[in-house]
């Protein structure tokens, strides 16, 4: 009896009738408002006359990992799905700026400078991934649609207070990433650096949601909000350990015809 061999296309629809049940499932929900108790942060300790200053100092940690993934992009030329990894990073890079910006003042307009950036980052990843790992040529076709969906996302929840496209173009990475690197061994040799990515990432989530006791068990030293900064920030800088290790990997050498 032959052993069951799932072919690309398998794998693909694998990947794509989940992603699409789950688009379904969400646009069925009712509007999701943005709760008003997101801006209550339990850490509002000022310092140098600024209001909530770990909060704020804390994304500076997104600025380092993304203009190095930036230079390390622009340099290497013939790295895989280069234009998302780069923008992916400038995404990163500008988190720094915008969720500054809004945890000087939170609220719903402020908060929109955080999550553009954001929805730049996710969906760029995205895109690079399924480059790296499906098909390169998925990263000319993708790359300016998805992030157009990402700004979208943001715009919408801005003018109408529904968060569904916006938790979409969050979350749902999350559940495709992993299932694209178990679907498709691809030729990259990166798979743990996403993974581990993913999960620091996931575990920044949960310290954002238990904020008050992340705040109380380190002895108000750090709040979870501000530690999710952090995680956040290393998930990134994992990322950009991995495309340097690819950078540096050596090259399969260009064989030369003797005369």
């Amino acid at each position: 009896m032959e052993a069951w061999v799932i072919n690309t296309t398998q794998r693909g629809l694998l990947i794509v009738f989940p992603a699409v049940a789950v688009l379904a499932a969400v646009l069925m929900l009712p509007p999701i408002a943005q709760d008003p108790g997101y801006h209550d942060f339990v850490d509002r300790r000022g310092l140098l006359g600024i209001p909530g200053f770990l909060n704020i100092v804390t994304n500076l940690a997104f600025l380092a990992p993304g203009v190095a993934g930036i230079v390390l992009c622009a340099g290497q030329k013939g790295l895989g799905a280069r234009r998302a990894w780069m923008v992916c990073f400038i995404g990163a890079a500008l988190v720094s700026l915008g969720s500054g910006y809004y945890h000087l003042a939170p609220d719903n307009g402020t908060l929109v400078w955080d999550r553009l950036p954001m929805s730049i980052g996710f969906m760029a990843l995205s895109v690079a991934v399924l480059a790296d790992y499906v098909n390169p040529r998925l990263e000319k076709i993708l790359l300016a649609p998805a992030i157009a969906l990402g700004l979208a996302s943001v715009i919408y929840w801005h003018y109408t207070d529904d968060l569904r496209l916006y938790v979409l173009v969050q979350f749902l990475p999350l559940l495709m990433i992993p299932a694209i690197l178990f679907l498709f061994p691809g030729t990259r040799q990166d798979r743990g650096y996403l993974l581990t990515a993913l999960a620091i990432y996931m575990v920044s989530k949960l310290a954002e949601h238990y904020d008050r006791a992340v705040f109380e068990c380190a002895g108000a030293i750090i709040s979870g909000h501000s530690l999710k900064h952090l995680l956040a920030a290393l998930a990134v800088f994992v990322v950009y350990m991995m495309l340097r290790r690819r950078a540096l990997r050596p090259q399969p050498a260009v064989p030369t015809v003797s005369s």
